[in-house]
């Protein structure tokens, strides 16, 4: 059972339809409940969601205008969050004969959870004029409408389709990106880096190149480089080193590399620690990270890449480095009995390793 489906259960809709009761004299608060929840036990998340926005179709008017009004009326009263994107969803359903009237709803209602699906849905019917008007809300003075601009039209999304159009050419969304560059809205930079990552897994050099033009001076545009190209530097892409000036051909020696544990439990921490040496006569610039392979149901290893730290190592400098990672079920990751394998990984480049083993 995804227990992420529950935030669709019968108390969510009792609440969801007094909303709109009070939004709407009309609505009928009781039959609608009894009808969105007679077959929701065997829909996934997505499938709750989605089916909340058909049944809501059937107890709202069916001018399509006057459904908006009321759902304008109804999302203050509402809860925020993801059980929010049903009124986005309503509106990419049912709202492609009303392009202005839609745009002016995802934009309202983006700042109760987020419209970054539905408006895909209107990039994908008509690229050239929904990317016309993301261009406008990316100087919007809302943050939440200023990350809709980027992070609706990124390439990749997770939990959605690919905008195939704009992974041929990326510069289809540069205006977007220009103008959320030096956001000051943490919120809004970890999209525009998020995209921008996007862009770099089928467009590395053109991502390469349209950041390199931008001021790193500026702390706002600094920070999203370097995390848009998170992924490129723990491949150890020396162009993407070149960026922060991190160093390209790493000296640097790996000692005493040690785990806290051979053999650990679901639910414990496994601290391990190391030593780097510094084996050059000039300074070098370190991203250092580490990577955990992950057993699978199968057997074989899965591996995800973890930020340690930055530093700066002095010739022949040494330092000793610390961490503890836990080991516990997400509901983005479920562990599996078995071999694991860690990874010292310093600017992309991987040093050493240890196996160990995890009992649930």
């Amino acid at each position: 059972m995804d227990p992420l489906k529950e935030m669709f259960n019968k108390k969510f809709y009792q609440h969801f339809a007094t909303g709109f009761a009070s939004a709407d004299k009309n609505f009928n608060k009781e039959a609608f409940v009894k009808d969105v929840t007679e077959n929701m036990e065997g829909l996934s998340l997505n499938g709750r969601l989605r089916n909340t926005a058909i049944v809501l179709k059937k107890y709202l008017p069916a001018n399509y205008q006057q459904s908006v009004e009321i759902m304008f009326r109804a999302a203050p009263l509402l809860n925020t969050g993801y059980t929010a994107l049903v009124l986005p969803d309503f509106v990419a359903l049912y709202g492609k004969d009303h392009f202005d009237l839609s745009m002016e709803a995802l934009k309202h209602f983006t700042a109760f959870g987020s419209s970054e699906f539905a408006i895909r849905e209107f990039l994908k019917t008509d690229l050239v004029k929904t990317l016309a008007v993301l261009n406008e809300w990316a100087e919007d003075k809302s943050q939440h409408v200023r990350r809709l601009a980027s992070e609706g039209s990124r390439p990749r999304l997770p939990w959605s389709f690919k905008l195939e159009q704009i992974i041929k050419n990326p510069t289809l969304t540069t205006g977007i990106l220009e103008k959320l560059k030096a956001d000051e809205e943490l919120y809004v930079k970890k999209s525009v880096a998020n995209h921008l990552n996007d862009i770099s897994k089928d467009n590395t050099a053109y991502m390469l190149q349209l950041v390199k033009s931008w001021d790193k001076n500026n702390p706002h545009t600094s920070w999203i480089i370097k995390h848009a190209i998170r992924t490129l530097i723990k491949k150890g892409d020396k162009d993407s080193l070149a960026i922060f000036n991190f160093e390209k051909n790493v000296k640097v020696r790996l000692d005493k590399l040690k785990l806290s544990a051979a053999v650990i439990r679901l639910g414990e921490a496994l601290q391990f620690e190391f030593q780097l040496t510094s084996e050059k006569n000039t300074p070098q610039k370190l991203v250092i990270d580490y990577a955990i392979h992950y057993s699978k149901s199968s057997g074989e290893l899965s591996k995800k890449v973890f930020k340690l730290k930055e530093i700066t190592l002095l010739p022949g400098q040494q330092v000793q480095i610390i961490k503890k990672q836990l080991f516990r079920d997400l509901t983005t990751r479920k562990h599996y009995k078995g071999k694991h394998l860690i990874e010292i990984i310093v600017n992309g480049k991987v040093l050493g390793s240890k196996t160990f083993s995890l009992v649930l």
